[in-house]
């Protein structure tokens, strides 16, 4: 009709258009899993952008999961699938890695005996100076490493079974309590925080210095409310997706 106004239609966002180039270039493998892309500046220039419209593309990708940007190193391709975890479901690594069809591995693992901190102490209810057996491994979902963790027990529970440190090098820790030892976990109180990898962490994950993890700090408890583990996690922020179930505020008196 004649009195009909065309209909007007808004311009693609800039930042769409290059976030689906980027996108592309990663699902054809010219831009493969662990590649650094290039500096802001010269990227910019390549797609023919601000940079303020690259920054933005690249704070979608990473949303994403595509993309992963550390701190005083540059952005990088991110390296396969993540492993989802629920955080108000107290299981392990290796069943949140099962759970979403990878590989669950271990490098890098040893444990040994010291004499308890005082904040080790405290949390797992030891007099200072006793013993406690401490297990460090790094997590690995289909070959690569995800998650540094150091598990801290009572020297005591193995007191009459040494041997059993040797199996949870390899095995799900909360396996091992219960069917070596018979001490079930019946829940666990954590304390969650986005951490910088120092040198040492770095190292083990084989991660840049400074490259942003979660950082899980938790004591478990037995049925009978006796703390029995300890347990220090750096998981790597790429590879997890995590959910918490936030209950409430449901129906309020008026």
């Amino acid at each position: 009709m004649s009195g009909d106004r065309p209909v007007k239609t808004r311009a693609r966002p800039r930042s769409v258009s290059v976030r689906d180039e980027l996108t592309d270039r990663i699902d054809r493998g010219l831009l493969t899993a662990g590649t650094r892309l290039p500096s802001e500046p010269a990227l910019a220039t390549e797609l023919g952008v601000s940079r303020a419209t690259l920054r933005e593309a690249l704070r979608t990708l990473e949303g994403e999961g595509l993309v992963r940007r550390m701190w005083g190193s540059g952005t990088y391709v991110a390296q396969g699938p993540r492993v989802a975890n629920s955080l108000d479901v107290n299981f392990g690594v290796t069943d949140a890695i099962r759970a979403a069809g990878m590989q669950a591995g271990t490098e890098q693992a040893r444990y040994w005996f010291e004499p308890a901190s005082a904040g080790e102490a405290a949390q797992l209810k030891l007099q200072p100076g006793q013993d406690v057996l401490v297990v460090e491994r790094v997590r690995t979902a289909d070959g690569k490493p995800v998650v540094l963790s150091r598990d801290i027990l009572p020297a005591r529970l193995l007191a009459h079974h040494p041997e059993v440190a040797d199996r949870m090098l390899q095995r799900s820790m909360y396996e091992v309590l219960e069917q070596e030892l018979g001490v079930v976990i019946h829940h666990g109180i954590a304390t969650f925080r986005p951490v910088r990898a120092d040198i040492t962490v770095a190292r083990m994950l084989g991660i840049p210095r400074g490259e942003l993890l979660l950082a899980i700090w938790q004591v478990d408890y037995a049925e009978d409310d006796v703390a029995v583990v300890s347990s220090h996690e750096y998981h790597l922020a790429e590879a997890f997706d995590f959910t918490v179930l936030r209950r409430g505020p449901g129906r309020r008196l008026q």
